[in-house]
């Protein structure tokens, strides 16, 4: 019965978000509380499990998610990530602007959203592909493989973090092995892709190529701009590789641990790029607030709609549905990697969008 219950309810979500164009939170509320009504849950304890779940998922995520878009926010209004461009292909040379990009879309893929990337790099791909005569689809492979890669695989992006806070893992340690796993995905679905793409025929939107570029003169450094952008990973990565050599030392490792915090460390690399890449280039504490604001409002959805998935964890786990389903795993031979994936895939084919999935 439970499993019946469950395929109903993923059912449900699907019609919803494909069908009736329901909003993917509200989709998401409404399948939560009908698992909870089919699984013979009391009404009151339904609603008690849903603001648990949210509560949980969000507590952190909040945090992160928030300062993490106004990192990113700011380097795209800043035109940080146009001098990294630059600055990459600069020391590439044009043979290698396939990899210069491909830098390119790690680098600010850490710190920025993929539609934000995505919106702020492809008319710089656009530019590129025009002045070098290169291959478009050569050129934008790569930088989109780096912008999605990073956008699935590293903190502070949603899913990521997420993931780090529903299965109580450490934020450093995922950073780490999603850095190890990045790479050699970036380069199969990047470089390597486009050499059987040689032929593709693409052509810019109007639209793309009319976005407004900063003139060189009045872009950051690249050191600052490579600063701000890594900085947080830096943080995260180095204090959670040292932070086991100074156990014995108890107020050293507490301040390691604090400064590695993912929250901590956007909040360090926020300040710091405040200043360097704002009120040091004559940019007033006004407008670097308002760039904040625009980008808080910007994932407010995405906040949600991740709440509206925590609430209906919270369902399964509290409805024994996860208990029945980890039994019947036991004894089946379907791997359940295949079954995530599958459920993943679907729902991320009902949202369209890899940051709500």
């Amino acid at each position: 019965m439970p499993i019946i219950v469950v395929s109903l309810g993923i059912l449900l979500l699907f019609f919803l978000i494909v069908l009736f164009r329901v909003n993917a939170f509200i989709s998401f509320i409404i399948v939560t509380i009908g698992i909870g009504i089919g699984q013979g849950m009391k009404l009151d304890v339904i609603v008690s499990s849903i603001e648990k779940g949210i509560g949980n998922t969000l507590g952190f995520l909040v945090l992160i998610l928030g300062l993490g878009a106004m990192l990113g926010k700011l380097v795209a209004e800043s035109g940080a990530a146009q001098q990294i461009t630059n600055g990459l292909i600069k020391f590439f040379g044009v043979k290698n602007t396939k990899v210069a990009v491909m830098f390119t879309g790690f680098i600010v893929g850490i710190t920025m959203f993929y539609s934000v990337g995505f919106v702020i790099l492809v008319p710089l791909v656009f530019t590129i592909a025009a002045s070098t005569g290169l291959s478009l689809i050569g050129i934008g492979l790569p930088m989109l493989a780096a912008l999605s890669v990073t956008h699935g695989f590293l903190p502070p992006h949603p899913a990521p973090s997420a993931l780090s806070v529903m299965f109580k893992a450490d934020i450093g340690t995922t950073l780490i092995y999603g850095v190890v796993l990045a790479i050699p995905s970036i380069l199969i679905s990047g470089p390597f892709l486009t050499r059987f793409l040689p032929k593709v025929n693409a052509k810019p939107l109007k639209e793309f190529m009319a976005t407004k570029k900063i003139h060189t003169s009045k872009l950051p450094s690249l050191n600052k701009s490579l600063l701000v952008a890594l900085l947080p990973v830096i943080l995260i990565g180095f204090t959670t590789l040292i932070s086991s050599i100074f156990q014995n030392n108890d107020t050293l490792f507490e301040w390691i641990n604090f400064i590695g915090n993912p929250v901590i460390a956007l909040l360090i690399t926020l300040i710091i790029g405040t200043y360097t890449l704002g009120i040091s280039r004559g940019i007033s504490m006004e407008e670097i607030m308002e760039i904040f604001a625009t980008a808080v409002s910007g994932i407010t959805m995405v906040l949600l709609i991740i709440s509206g998935a925590g609430a209906l964890k919270q369902i399964l786990i509290d409805s024994g549905v996860s208990d029945y389903i980890g039994s019947l795993l036991e004894i089946s031979d379907m791997s359940p990697l295949f079954i995530g994936w599958l459920i993943a895939t679907l729902i991320r084919f009902s949202v369209g969008s890899a940051t709500v999935a």
